[in-house]
């Protein structure tokens, strides 16, 4: 994370129709490569709110990368540590612990190989076949949590 603000990449108005159409889907069953509807609480207005997201699996843990850097579910999941994962009518309740920047790298490595496609503009030009260092070196602006679902 930079000295003034936090690294976050607003979304534009047709990336805000797209996530609203994803999120609908997966809350109706139909999940895209794998995305869900992430509900987390809300750390002032205290209801739930939605967004759509890309859980992953990396060895035997799942996992919430935000790509867009330091965004509202973020700061959200920060307060709650925890939340929703739904996809039609499986919801999962989990616990979060946000990792440190140290322990991201083999985590943002194999999130890059899955959803790099999907979200490689938010990386700066770094790419799952990127050096240790590039990933390590972009890794402060992008948060990571491990989740342990509880039900």
């Amino acid at each position: 994370m930079s000295s003034s603000a936090p690294f976050y990449v607003e979304s534009s108005p047709l990336a805000v129709r797209m996530n609203g159409v994803v999120g609908w889907l997966a809350r109706h069953g139909l999940s895209l490569a794998g995305n869900a509807e992430l509900s987390v609480r809300g750390r002032k207005s205290g209801r739930m709110q939605r967004v759509p997201v890309n859980p992953h699996t990396y060895r035997d843990g799942q996992y919430l990368v935000s790509a867009r850097g330091y965004s509202q579910w973020v700061r959200n999941m920060r307060v709650a540590q925890g939340g929703e994962l739904r996809v039609g009518r499986k919801v999962r309740a989990f616990t979060a612990v946000e990792l440190p920047d140290e322990e991201k790298l083999p985590v943002l490595r194999t999130y890059l190989e899955k959803w790099g496609w999907q979200v490689k503009q938010y990386f700066a030009g770094v790419t799952a076949d990127s050096a240790d260092e590039e990933i390590l070196a972009v890794a402060a602006d992008h948060p990571v949590f491990r989740i342990t679902v509880t039900k």
